[in-house]
């Protein structure tokens, strides 16, 4: 039987029960901002989620026939000559993700971040004593085959009982789409719904029901910084964060972050700061999807990068702009470190 290729549908059908009331879709794009996860067409009826898991299980909100023809997709009209490399991302004020193009800037030098620690992925088992109904659709990531029988998906080693799928979680990431655990990055949701699973196992259509003694699995979360002449803002984006359990250490020279995420799930790194701080005049605060930190600079220095490292950057040097294009934002004086200083005299 054909599948449904209908966003928030993805259901095998009959073509000869196929009528106008049996697919119920999403027509809209999926929106991803900070975490939360919703559809543009049910934003305000549907309660946008932080789980991926949960996003694709937000019923959707119009109905029609099902259908298997390729979703289309939209092809930006550029008047201009430019190369895909001008194309820029900006963030509207909904949280959609815009893309215009614009003269092509020099990369800024990308920090040294340490990797994170590595840890077994815990996933799920199928429960062979649990009975399963037939259409049941296979719970791992990416795979999308439904259950027909015991003998077919579950026992022995035919084609049907292999599944293809992704072992770790999502990520989104400025625009890009992809799996934690494989390289294939790409920007269109429907294309990332179709990238192919990077490991081979068993279905899972009952998960056994895990114990609490699970093995903890850490994970990596993304940091991102801004400055002040005065202060060094850090935001780390992990949700719901365990705020009784997970620590934030400030010291003179670098900050320790051990946080507890939802499940066996855990996030701790060490940041070797680019300059001195004074730990008793700086602060955090744990919010619903990320965790802020404000360092208070001992000197007013602009920080070529977050983290300290032994690169040789060469002739870097930041300024403080108004409008946050010349390096970092919120200043408006020029503020010089004592070898750039005697440059400019």
């Amino acid at each position: 039987m054909p599948r449904c290729t209908r966003k928030g549908c993805g259901q095998n059908y009959d073509l000869a029960t196929n009528d106008p009331s049996s697919c119920t879709y999403h027509p809209g794009a999926p929106v991803f901002h900070e975490g939360l996860k919703s559809w543009s067409c049910c934003s305000d009826v549907n309660k946008s989620v932080l789980d991926f898991d949960e996003f694709m299980k937000i019923s959707g909100c119009t109905v029609s026939s099902h259908t298997d023809e390729a979703p289309e997709v939209p092809v930006p009209s550029i008047k201009t000559s430019a190369v895909d490399s001008n194309l820029i991302m900006k963030e509207a004020k909904d949280g959609a993700e815009v893309y215009s193009t614009g003269a092509p800037k020099f990369a800024s030098p990308k920090q040294s971040i340490p990797a994170p620690v590595e840890a077994p992925i815990v996933e799920d088992e199928d429960d062979l004593d649990a009975p399963v109904t037939p259409g049941t659709v296979c719970k791992r990531k990416s795979c999308g085959v439904t259950f027909v029988s015991d003998e077919v998906n579950r026992i022995g080693e035919g084609d049907e009982t292999i599944c293809t799928y992704h072992p770790a979680a999502p990520i989104f990431h400025e625009g890009s789409k992809g799996y934690i655990c494989c390289k294939r990055r790409v920007l269109e949701f429907d294309e990332f719904l179709k990238i192919e699973g990077c490991k081979k196992g068993r279905h899972v259509f009952a998960p056994k029901q895990r114990t609490e003694s699970q093995v903890e699995q850490f994970t990596d979360c993304r940091v991102d910084h801004y400055q002040t002449p005065k202060e060094v803002h850090i935001s780390v984006f992990a949700k719901q964060t365990n705020k009784e359990k997970s620590t934030v250490l400030i010291e003179d020279n670098q900050i320790h972050f051990d946080l507890y995420l939802p499940g066996p799930k855990r996030f701790r790194r060490t940041i070797v700061l680019f300059g001195p701080v004074d730990p008793d005049g700086s602060s955090y605060k744990f919010y619903n999807t990320k965790v802020e930190v404000v360092l208070k600079k001992l000197d007013t220095r602009s920080w070529t990068l977050l983290e300290k490292t032994t690169r040789d950057l060469g002739n870097i040097s930041l300024t403080f702009g108004v409008g946050g294009r010349t390096g970092t934002i919120g200043g408006k004086d020029l503020v010089l470190d004592e070898q750039n200083t005697n440059r400019v005299n």
